[in-house]
């Protein structure tokens, strides 16, 4: 499976290679060091839109995932390059709607949709975004593509 363009205005992609820790007994990377890289992915969105470090210390706020969907596609062995672009595809006053898509090389090897909620942390309760994240987010929304908002089945 070929994946598709990708998105036009959306934040960097993120680089990385599979790590000799990451093989498993089948001699693939295993599931979870999927979701790690995904979670490096979401990591680059958010430092993109104003929420990195500096942004969760200035605020108290960060991203909490709440709910995530990963699709495992094709199998990915030691020192495979692997990029993960990602697609905005929904914002709220507290929320963010992410599409990951997993390449290594051309080949589309696994996809993570991810809803997060925007928290304050000292309250421990969602909060709204403040204005410039907002904004930032706001116009980097895309279409999704057609393989987000899928149930299991």
């Amino acid at each position: 499976m070929n994946a598709a363009e990708p998105p036009a205005a959306g934040p960097p992609p993120h680089e990385t290679t599979v790590a000799a820790e990451w093989v498993d007994y089948n001699g693939h990377m295993s599931e979870a060091f999927y979701v790690l890289v995904f979670g490096h992915a979401t990591d680059g969105v958010l430092e993109h839109i104003g929420l990195g470090p500096e942004g969760r210390q200035r605020t108290g706020c960060s991203v909490y995932t709440v709910e995530a969907h990963v699709r495992y596609l094709q199998e990915v062995g030691l020192g495979a390059p692997l990029t993960v672009r990602t697609r905005v595809v929904g914002a709220g006053a507290k929320k963010l709607h992410l599409a990951h898509e997993m390449l290594s090389g051309e080949e589309l090897v696994a996809t993570e949709e991810v809803l997060g909620l925007h928290v304050d942390q000292q309250a421990g309760a969602t909060t709204p975004f403040d204005a410039a994240v907002a904004e930032r987010a706001a116009g980097l929304v895309e279409d999704p593509p057609s393989w987000c908002g899928r149930r299991l089945g």
